[in-house]
């Protein structure tokens, strides 16, 4: 079963300088929370592009993992989006779009995601995944209103 999840961001800033910000890849160390001890492996710079290969350290319930995520696609000043290939889910796919709006940018993540293990995953994330994937995406906000004075939609 693919779960999702969509946020909408308004940051009030160019839609250049945001999209600039969430595609410098070393950026997603500053937006994620502490507690995952998130660090990228891959040496910078990095050349955000459809293809590109970044891989991360993190730590998930005591368990330090790898995850390498593909730039699946790349459209300079609009969206991207990243795939897992290595991880902790059977599928993770987050789309970035970044939107013209009066006064600055709306950016809208869309997450599609299945867990391993069936009716096992499942179970898990009505237990605890669902709330962190939550509490990250909250955390990257509080983050985001910080760096740029800007509020969710």
């Amino acid at each position: 079963m693919i779960y999702r999840l969509e946020r909408v961001t308004f940051i009030p800033r160019s839609k250049r300088e945001v999209f600039a910000f969430f595609s410098e890849a070393h950026n997603l160390e500053r937006i994620t929370p502490p507690f995952l001890k998130f660090h990228i492996l891959t040496p910078g710079p990095i050349a955000m592009q459809a293809g590109t290969l970044i891989d991360y350290e993190l730590t998930l319930h005591g368990l330090q993992m790898r995850w390498r995520t593909r730039i699946e696609e790349f459209v300079d000043g609009s969206y991207f989006a990243d795939v897992q290939l290595k991880g902790p889910y059977r599928m993770w796919r987050h789309r970035h779009d970044f939107e013209d709006a009066e006064g600055g940018t709306q950016m809208t993540d869309r997450v599609g995601y299945e867990l391993p293990f069936g009716p096992l995953g499942q179970f898990a994330r009505w237990l605890f995944v669902r709330r962190q994937v939550e509490q990250i995406f909250n955390y990257r906000n509080e983050v985001i209103v910080k760096e740029f004075g800007s509020a969710a939609a």
